[in-house]
């Protein structure tokens, strides 16, 4: 559990550093998240479950990460994701 969660959280930061702003952030996240996700179903079918689990659930906390961002930028100076 504790490599998947380490090896999604590492690819949720390298994707997130390529965003320029609050809505490039998020949407690399939401893209690593995506296919995190995609993983973790296929490593819940033909894998490791507890492997699928960590990554699930640092999935899980990178988007409410990302989501967090947003709603603070969007207090703050309007509508970011455009």
């Amino acid at each position: 559990m504790l490599v998947g969660a380490a090896a999604t959280a590492a690819g949720l930061l390298l994707f997130g550093l390529l965003g320029s702003s609050a809505s490039g952030y998020f949407w690399m996240t939401a893209a690593a998240a995506t296919a995190g996700w995609l993983i973790a179903l296929l490593l819940v079918r033909f894998g490791d479950r507890g492997v699928a689990v960590g990554v699930a659930i640092a999935t899980g906390i990178g988007i409410a990460i990302a989501f967090v961002l947003v709603v603070a930028r969007w207090v703050t100076s309007g509508w970011p994701l455009w």
